[in-house]
C-alpha cells in the first residue's frame, strides 16, 4: 500500500505533536507501507527509510505580503490585529498562504497513493484544510484528529473561544463529511468529537500515538540527575490548566511521612512552566528535593531520562473528562517504569491503564499522591530493578503490528 502523509512538521524538537507524528510515520514505514511525506517544516529533515519532501512556502503573493505586514504591525506597534482580521476572514493571512503553499505542492506531486493521511499539530490543522481543496483525494483521505477542534470544543477547564470560531466549525464540519476515514489517538477523543460532528462516528478509527524505535545519541546524564536516587519525573509542558501543585504537595507530604527518603528522593519537572513559575520557585525554597527546568529540553535527553527514572508522571488537568492521549504515553510504556497517573477518572490514560491500576489519583488528591509515592518508594528500596510497569498489552497496542492491522482493516 502506498501512503502519502501530509504533515505540518517533522521536527521532533518543536512540539510533542511533531514527536507523535514522526513516530507514526516511522511505524508506517516499519510496517512495510510505501510512505512519502510532504511536510511544511520549512527546513530539510530526513527520516530513516522514508522519502520526505519539504514543501516550499509561496513568497510572491498578496497573502504572503499581507501576512508579513501583519507581523510588522504587531511587532512595531505592540498591537495584535489577528482576532479582528480572523473574525473578518476566518483565518490569518499566514494560514491562508501556508495552506495555499501545501495545496500547490500536492497538485504537482506524481505519487499515486492508496491512502492520503493528514497530520497536524497544536491548533492549526493546515494539512487538513489543504487537502479539503482537492476533491480528487477525498475517497482516499484519512484525517487524523490529534486534539479537539475548534478550541472551544476542548473540555473544561480549557475555555478558549477564538474570534473565528464559526469559520473553524464550518471548516471541520467539511473535514468530517468529506474525508473517507478519520482517525483519533484515543477512544474518548473519537467519542468526544463525534458528539459535535456525527459523521466521525461512521468514519472514525482509533490509531494511538506510536511507540517507535528511537536510538539515543547522548547517553550521559545531565548534572541535575542522580541515577542512584528515587527519581520521580514529569516531562512536558505545564500549561495554565495543568497545575503541578497537587503533585508537589503530595511529594512534600510523602517526604514528611517518610523522613528516611529525604536524602535519596527527587522530584523533577522538566519543560515549559511559565504559568507556574512563581509556585515552583516558592516550593523549591522549602523543598530542595524539587528540581524544575522552565524551558525546552532536547528530546534525546528527556527520552533517556524516562528510561532511567524510578517513576514517570503523567499529569493532566483537573477536569471531569480528559479525552487526550498524552504524546509521552508510549515513551512511558516503553520505559517500563511505573506510571504515576494524575488524571480525571474519565480519561484516556486511566482507561488504558485499567480500572484496577494501582498508581492513579486525581491531580489534586494530595494525601493519595503521598501514599502512592510512599508505596513506590518502598518497592524501590526493596529492589529498584523490580520497579516495573510490565504491561505487554499496552506495548502491543502501541506497536507496529497493531498499527499495520488497523490500516489493513480499511
Amino acid at each position: 500500500m502506498k501512503i502519502l502523509v501530509v504533515v505540518d512538521s517533522i521536527n521532533i524538537e518543536d512540539s510533542s505533536g511533531s514527536k507523535a507524528n514522526v513516530a507514526l510515520i516511522a511505524n508506517l514505514a516499519a510496517a512495510g507501507f510505501d510512505v512519502l511525506v510532504y511536510h511544511y517544516t520549512q527546513k530539510f529533515i530526513s527520516l530513516e527509510g522514508v522519502s520526505c519532501y519539504a514543501i516550499p512556502e509561496i513568497k510572491y503573493s498578496p497573502l504572503y505580503f499581507l501576512s508579513r505586514m501583519q507581523r510588522i504591525i504587531s511587532r512595531n506597534f505592540k498591537v495584535n490585529p489577528a482576532p479582528f482580521l480572523e473574525q473578518l476572514f476566518g483565518f490569518s493571512f499566514t494560514f491562508y498562504n501556508d495552506t495555499r503553499s501545501i495545496t500547490a505542492a500536492l497538485k504537482q506531486q506524481k505519487f499515486q497513493p492508496d491512502l492520503v493521511l493528514t497530520l497536524s499539530k497544536g491548533g492549526s490543522f493546515r494539512p487538513h484544510y489543504s487537502v479539503l481543496q482537492l476533491p480528487e483525494l477525498y475517497d482516499k483521505w484519512m484525517a487524523y484528529v490529534h486534539d479537539p477542534y475548534p478550541a472551544h470544543y476542548y473540555p473544561r477547564p480549557y475555555n478558549w473561544v477564538e474570534s473565528s470560531h464559526k469559520a473553524r466549525e464550518a471548516f471541520f464540519l467539511a473535514v468530517s463529511t468529506k474525508a473517507k476515514y478519520s482517525a483519533f489517538p484515543s477512544l474518548l477523543l473519537h467519542e468526544w468529537m463525534s458528539s459535535y460532528f456525527p459523521d466521525f462516528i461512521k468514519t472514525g478509527v482509533v490509531i494511538p500515538h506510536q511507540n517507535a524505535q528511537y536510538v539515543v545519541q547522548d547517553t550521559s546524564f545531565p548534572s541535575y540527575f542522580d541515577v542512584s536516587k528515587f527519581n520521580v519525573m514529569h516531562a512536558g509542558n505545564l500549561m495554565r490548566q495543568r497545575s503541578p501543585e497537587g503533585l508537589i504537595a503530595g511529594f512534600e507530604l510523602f517526604l514528611l511521612h517518610n523522613p528516611e527518603a529525604l536524602k535519596e528522593s527527587r522530584l523533577l519537572l522538566l519543560g515549559p512552566a511559565s504559568y507556574h513559575a512563581e509556585l515552583l520557585e516558592k516550593h523549591q525554597k522549602i523543598c530542595p528535593e524539587l528540581y524544575f527546568y522552565n524551558g525546552m529540553i532536547p528530546f534525546d535527553t528527556v527520552y533517556f531520562l524516562q528510561q532511567n527514572v524510578s517513576v514517570n508522571v503523567i499529569l493532566e488537568s483537573k477536569a471531569e473528562i480528559s479525552p487526550f492521549l498524552p504524546a509521552k504515553f508510549p515513551h512511558c510504556v516503553e520505559a517500563n517504569k511505573p506510571i504515576l497517573a494524575l488524571a480525571p477518572y474519565y480519561s484516556e490514560t486511566k482507561r488504558l491503564l485499567g480500572i484496577d491500576y494501582a498508581y492513579w489519583a486525581e491531580v489534586d488528591d494530595v494525601p493519595r499522591i503521598a501514599v502512592l509515592l510512599g508505596q513506590l518508594y518502598r518497592l524501590w528500596k526493596q529492589n529498584p530493578e523490580q520497579l516495573l510497569l510490565s504491561r505487554s498489552d499496552l506495548a502491543e497496542y502501541l506497536s507496529v503490528g497493531y498499527l499495520k492491522k488497523r490500516i489493513n482493516e480499511l
